[in-house]
């Protein structure tokens, strides 16, 4: 048998103690709350296995993995519990950002914290992004000040703002330069609302937080004043990551696994499975052969992202389909599956892979 396009690419960290953790994992999302409730549990797991430490600099306490490891071990977690690993994904995200400050100090004192479990970070920056520049009146409002900035508005969509001890934002100033900050949550004037009820990953508890006159100390801004503080430093573009797709191959990958299991039964859905199994292993080898040349570019995270949305979709339908009605009852599989690959039609996703989607709904062909 052919080895698979990730085994041929686990990095040499990943052996049997990520294994573990994923079994783990694995089982404890099967638990009937699992959607709705904070992954506590599954955090704690995570914190043990050192997963904390992923994105964060050697220097400062961190393992930093490189694109391939990531993209990895991004891949086996979300197949194994999408919700835990997109909480993840938003720490990593704040934990980028902080990276980005020229305080060595302040870098110090917070990643200690955040590698070794004891505080949690996340981000809210959807506002900063281009989706909402045309706002009328920005979303966040951002003056100096003698102490620091302050910050006042809404910061929409924060993952584990209730959790969180600090939130990479930011907001606009009146000039319209932006910044960027990491906020603590117990400072006076930071409020995170009740999390909303989802579709799927009730349980990532993402909500608003409202920001009333805070003020941030010079030392946690993070970027800025500049006309777009999401910007790296390095003057690349935010948005070029392979995350997203790596979690929506994640998903795919378990619901195809599922589709296979009922192919063992029922011989008639080879010709369903087979096909979607070799798609979801070339969109993996191509990530990965793209990653360890180096090459990756927006252009070719844009394609993997409309590849791998596509996939989850109909991979996540044809469960449904094999397995019928007991598909169609909260908490199966299939049922789970459905609702998670919506999520990747939201979430972070370019305009033009949302228009491509859309096409291949209407059965329009290029």
């Amino acid at each position: 048998m052919t080895e698979s396009a990730l085994n041929a690419n686990r990095p040499e960290r990943f052996q049997d103690e990520f294994d573990s953790l994923l079994q783990t994992i694995s089982k404890l999302s099967e638990n009937s709350d699992s959607e709705t409730a904070w992954p506590a549990e599954a955090w704690h797991e995570i914190r043990q296995a050192g997963v904390l430490g992923w994105n964060v600099p050697l220097e400062f306490g961190g393992t930093d993995l490189n694109s391939v490891e990531m993209t990895y071990g991004y891949i086996r977690l979300a197949e194994a519990c999408l919700t835990t690993t997109f909480v993840l994904t938003q720490f990593n995200a704040a934990c980028q950002r902080i990276n980005w400050s020229q305080d060595q100090e302040m870098k110090l004192s917070v990643f200690r914290e955040l590698a070794a479990g004891e505080k949690f970070a996340t981000v809210g920056i959807s506002h900063l992004t281009t989706s909402r520049q045309h706002l009328s009146k920005p979303t966040v409002t951002a003056e100096k000040v003698t102490d620091g900035w302050k910050l006042d508005g809404f910061v929409p969509w924060v993952t584990g703002a209730v959790h969180a001890d600090y939130i990479v934002t930011g907001g606009v100033c009146e000039d319209g330069t932006q910044i960027l900050a990491l906020v603590q949550t117990d400072r006076e004037g930071v409020a995170p609302q009740p999390p909303i009820e989802m579709l799927s990953m009730t349980g990532s508890q993402t909500g608003a937080v409202k920001l009333d006159q805070v003020i941030v100390p010079e030392k946690y801004l993070i970027a800025g004043p500049v006309e777009n503080v999401m910007k790296r430093p390095d003057g690349q573009g935010g948005a070029g990551s392979l995350t997203t797709s790596a979690l929506a191959l994640g998903v795919a990958r378990r619901a195809i696994t599922k589709l296979g299991e009922e192919a063992e039964n029922r011989p008639d859905l080879l010709e369903i499975y087979q096909p979607l199994n070799a798609e979801c292993e070339g969109i993996c080898a191509e990530m990965f052969e793209t990653l360890k040349a180096g090459t990756l570019n927006g252009g070719f995270s844009e394609k993997i992202r409309g590849q791998s949305n596509s996939l989850v979709l109909r991979a996540s339908q044809a469960l449904l389909a094999a397995v019928k009605g007991a598909g169609f009852v909260k908490g199966h599989p299939a049922e789970r599956a459905i609702r998670e690959a919506m999520f990747f039609l939201v979430w972070s996703c370019p305009q033009p892979v949302v228009h491509a989607n859309m096409k291949e709904f209407a059965c329009v062909l290029d």
